[in-house]
């Protein structure tokens, strides 16, 4: 077998641990800690959160959706393959090492979807740009850290908090949609979102897609219209 080759690493803000990138082959893995975060074989649940929330929408043209965790792109990827004329997306991601990696190593895996010129980068904590504005986006999806128990960076946590959600809430646009991804389920997370406004279900989705793989969950949480 192949041996992983490190490519780059850079230190995730606030916390004494680096992001590591590597390759083996073919295959790209981001690590910290000694745990791998994503790795390019297994992105079938990234994809999911971008096709079950948006499938909730009841706007079709002109979406404006925010993206939190560019990740490898997948989920970014996915957003993009969906019919949807006038859309504006914009990505918020707080490590800049990992924008220059899907700029660069990472880039063609998902067909680079950064030179989409319907996407915009912002090097920032997506909570920042959640609290920005009321009613700015149809559809906020987080693929930050490991879901509502954050791994990299404890800051993080905030977002799944009743005040993050409540955050999120109204950033929405009545009927817009927030889709979390999770590595596992928690049913005290669904009560909170339910406890905030939104109308949610936790929905399984495989690792690999379809049948395969390990099993993580997608929160698809709606904003009722009125």
């Amino acid at each position: 077998m192949l041996p992983w080759e490190e490519l780059d690493r850079a230190r995730v803000p606030g916390q004494d641990n680096d992001l590591v990138l590597r390759r083996r082959g073919e295959e790209y893995s981001i690590r910290t800690a000694g745990t791998e975060l994503m790795n390019s074989r297994i992105h079938g649940s990234e994809e999911a959160l971008a096709n079950l929330a948006l499938a909730r929408l009841h706007k079709k043209n002109g979406r404006n959706i925010l993206v939190g965790g560019l990740g490898m792109g997948f989920t970014l990827a996915a957003v993009l393959a969906l019919p949807q004329p006038g859309a504006h997306i914009l990505v918020a991601e707080l490590m800049p090492a990992v924008v220059a990696w899907n700029r660069t190593h990472l880039g063609d895996l998902a067909g680079r979807p950064l030179d989409d010129p319907r996407v915009k980068v912002e090097e920032k904590d997506v909570a920042v740009i959640i609290k920005r504005k009321k009613a700015a986006w149809d559809a906020i999806l987080l693929d930050v850290d490991n879901g509502p128990a954050g791994l990299t960076q404890k800051s993080n946590n905030r977002l799944y908090t009743k005040s993050g959600l409540k955050e999120a809430f109204r950033a929405l646009t009545p009927g817009g949609v927030l889709g979390v991804w999770s590595a596992g389920d928690d049913r005290a997370f669904t009560r909170s979102l339910t406890q905030c406004g939104f109308r949610a279900k936790a929905l399984p989705a495989r690792a690999k897609g379809g049948k395969k793989g390990s099993r993580h969950t997608i929160w698809v949480a709606e904003k009722p219209l009125l």
